[in-house]
């Protein structure tokens, strides 16, 4: 590698002295790249940024028409500054430091869908509040116990769930562990990925077919009554 090329890559020092990214660096950096108005945009993507962002502020209220906001990839460790987000209905912060769900509780009217995979929450506390919630990803998160995985029953909309890879699903197999959630909660159409109702629908039709078959093959041998002579003398 020659003197040029090196000199263009950080040093570990750089890294840990790096100040954090702030909201309002991460929007102008995002208008300067798509040449676009942030404040006007349905979309915004503040991702992965370097250094990471560390604390969502309230610049982020300058984007009064946003419907999906994506902060993934960065190094935040609490939700807040999106309180005045009126249209937000998809919230990214996958890949961060989160550890609990406070913050959404003004925004939990409209929010529609929650993408929060691979972040450290253990508690589901406070989830009650998203009244408005589909969708939630939480793959790779710390839930362990089932007294938490219940609080999701506080959600009255959910319908598609991810969560995979949280210690509550291990030393389960898949089968066992559908079993449980779905009993849980009945209102699921998808759980990590698989539809729900696809699956309820296929078992349904698969034991009609096995009961017509098996009348259809002992009608003769007088194993099933007859339909067409049922009540009769």
């Amino acid at each position: 590698m020659d003197a040029k090329a090196t000199k263009l890559l950080p040093s570990a020092g750089n890294f840990e002295n790096a100040k954090a990214t702030t909201c309002k660096e991460a929007i102008q950096r995002w208008e300067e790249k798509t040449g676009l108005v942030a404040s006007e945009q349905k979309e915004i993507i503040l991702s992965f940024q370097w250094p990471p962002i560390e604390r969502m502020d309230n610049s982020l209220a300058a984007l009064i028409n946003v419907e999906k906001l994506s902060l993934s990839t960065n190094l935040i460790e609490k939700i807040s500054g999106i309180n005045s987000l009126k249209y937000l209905r998809i919230l990214s912060l996958s890949r961060n430091n989160i550890k609990t769900f406070s913050g959404l509780e003004a925004i939990g009217d409209h929010l529609e869908e929650l993408w929060i995979s691979y972040n450290l929450i253990e508690k589901i506390k406070g989830v009650n509040a998203l009244k408005a919630l589909k969708v939630l990803y939480m793959g790779n998160n710390l839930v362990k116990d089932w007294a938490e995985f219940n609080r999701l029953q506080e959600i009255p909309n959910l319908q598609d769930l991810l969560f995979i890879n949280n210690p509550i699903c291990e030393n389960m197999d898949a089968e066992s562990w559908r079993a449980q959630v779905v009993r849980r909660l009945p209102g699921l159409k998808k759980l990590d990925a698989i539809p729900v109702v696809y699956a309820t629908r296929s078992l349904i039709f698969f034991i009609y077919m096995l009961c017509r078959f098996l009348y259809r093959s002992h009608l003769k041998k007088g194993f099933f009554p007859s339909f067409r002579h049922a009540g009769e003398d």
